[in-house]
């Protein structure tokens, strides 16, 4: 009995290592989560600055606000994004769980466990997957938002060629293109 018991602990503990790494996923995600939400919010306010009379005589508002309005569209597809992945990893979470579940109350009746609890981990695993796979295209969309952020600082920068040594500004555009 102490073998079976040992084994039936083993068995509903190995989901828990899946669960514990759709945690930590779930913990970053939510904060990618914020953090769009807070440069949605950044944005908005540097819109309205940038509409106003002394925000249109900045160097390159027109640009900026054209920066803007094209990040929006990317900004709201990385929130539905992560907000899919959000709800894979809870999905595989809850399997997972149910898998122990269905391990221990299958020892607990003294009957077999079947194949349930092993169609369901395998839900669960594949759920798990399909989240960290949307937090990948996230992330890459993310990084060419970013660049392109990026990019119009160093136009910006030789707005102000004044202030900045246009050979370095050459190099860092070059680079940013890379």
């Amino acid at each position: 009995m102490a073998d079976s018991g040992l084994q039936v602990l083993t068995a509903m503990i190995t989901p828990a290592v899946l669960i514990s790494g759709a945690g930590t996923l779930l913990m970053s995600t939510s904060s990618r989560l914020g953090r769009v939400t807070d440069r949605v919010r950044q944005l908005t306010a540097r819109f309205k600055v940038l509409v106003t009379e002394d925000g249109r005589q900045e160097g390159l508002a027109r640009e900026e606000k054209r920066l803007i309005v094209q990040q929006l569209p990317r900004l709201a597809r990385r929130s539905r994004i992560i907000v899919r992945a959000m709800t894979s990893l809870y999905l595989a979470v809850a399997m997972l769980v149910l898998t122990s579940i269905l391990i221990g109350s299958s020892a607990l009746l003294n009957q077999a466990a079947g194949l349930l609890p092993v169609m369901i981990a395998i839900a669960g695993s594949a759920s798990l997957a399909y989240g960290a796979l949307l937090l990948s295209f996230e992330t890459r969309l993310s990084a060419s938002t970013t660049r392109e952020e990026m990019k119009f600082l160093v136009a910006l920068g030789e707005h102000y060629a004044g202030l900045y040594d246009e050979r370095l500004m050459k190099e860092v555009g070059e680079k940013l293109d890379a």
